[in-house]
């Protein structure tokens, strides 16, 4: 494609932004990195002890946090490169591999949000129609399906040039320019996001706008679950959910999109292309804080998960205050038991 070849000999200013990326981006990636894995390994350990009376909402939640911790542990190689001012110095090998680690992780975790909006659906609105759908034994075989669907969606970028040495000198790794040169790309670029967007965002909305719709009305029939505000807290979660989902994914694709769309009409200038790559990396920051953003839905949701990080900041709390009261010569027994009285009253109140 001739502006795949032009924009390495002409475009000189696709990285201008260099020294406000290698701040910025590292310290988002940092923080979806520490709080993405620590949360989403909480949320296995919450979830693991429930594996032996596992249903369909069980299996895809686990695999929905197995492909959040597995993207996180591909974020501290693209620390390093950001931190580097876009320089890869580890190989076109490994830069493939990451890039399938985290294209592969982003699109399994959209897929399997996408599954716990229709299996919610199932089984509020149509429970009998399709209950098979749920068994325990088919929901394995759906979850196959969905990781070798998004295996096949990403096994092609194996194919093509993930690294560009830049006329700067540094080597660029999984940047748009990089793959200019691929033939069709505009096409297959639209196609993905199509599949990996478009048809999933408008399944979770429907799913979930006919479930709040479905508990809206269940509960203004019995005044006894609109007292209780069980229906109200979950059509809370599932708005949160519905919020998170668009406003993390939809700038990246609908970015991607609009540009693909010129390319089909025109070939972009270097400035269109500038401000294209730049827009890129804010908009792949946003679709990245997804991943740690999970695990406050979880807190919000879970029961389970709520109650053990309560549990950990009890402990916490205990352990640094014992630690006060032994170094502290001033510490007395009725300060500790004191202590233990508020500890046991707030315990009861969990």
């Amino acid at each position: 494609m001739e502006l795949g070849n032009a924009s390495n000999i002409t475009c000189t200013n696709l990285y201008d932004h260099r020294d406000t990326a290698r701040v910025l981006i590292p310290l988002v990636y940092i923080v979806v990195f520490i709080v993405g894995f620590l949360g989403n390994a909480l949320a296995l350990h919450v979830i693991r002890p429930n594996l032996k009376k596992m249903n369909s909402t069980t299996l895809y939640s686990t695999n929905l946090v197995v492909s959040d911790i597995l993207f996180t542990l591909s974020l501290p190689l693209r620390i390093v490169y950001y931190a580097n001012g876009f320089h890869w110095g580890m190989g076109e090998a490994l830069c493939k591999i990451t890039g399938l680690i985290f294209y592969i992780n982003t699109y399994a975790g959209v897929n399997f949000m996408t599954c716990l909006s229709v299996d919610r659906f199932i089984a509020v609105v149509l429970p009998l129609r399709f209950s098979r759908f749920r068994k325990v034994h088919n929901v394995k075989y759906i979850c196959v399906v969905v990781w070798l669907v998004v295996l096949a969606q990403t096994l092609p970028l194996l194919s093509m040039p993930m690294t560009n040495k830049e006329p700067s000198g540094h080597v660029t790794c999984m940047e748009y320019p990089n793959f200019e040169k691929v033939d069709n790309l505009p096409v297959m670029l639209i196609g993905g996001v199509f599949l990996g967007y478009v048809i999933p965002v408008m399944t979770i909305l429907i799913c979930y706008s006919v479930l709040c719709w479905k508990l809206h009305f269940a509960a203004k029939k019995n005044h006894l679950t609109e007292k209780s505000g069980r229906s109200k807290k979950a059509i809370g979660v599932i708005c949160c959910v519905i919020v998170v989902f668009v406003v993390c994914f939809s700038p990246y694709h609908i970015n991607i999109l609009q540009y693909m769309v010129k390319k089909l009409r025109y070939t972009p200038d270097c400035t269109e292309l500038q401000a294209f790559q730049v827009s890129l990396h804010a908009t792949v920051c946003l679709m990245n804080l997804n991943s740690c953003l999970d695990p406050f839905i979880y807190f919000f949701a879970c029961k389970g998960y709520k109650r053990k990080i309560l549990k950990m900041m009890r402990r916490q709390v205990s352990a640094s205050f014992s630690s006060v009261v032994r170094t502290s010569p001033e510490g007395s027994s009725r300060d500790i038991d004191a202590h233990k009285i508020h500890l046991n009253g707030a315990r009861s109140q969990y």
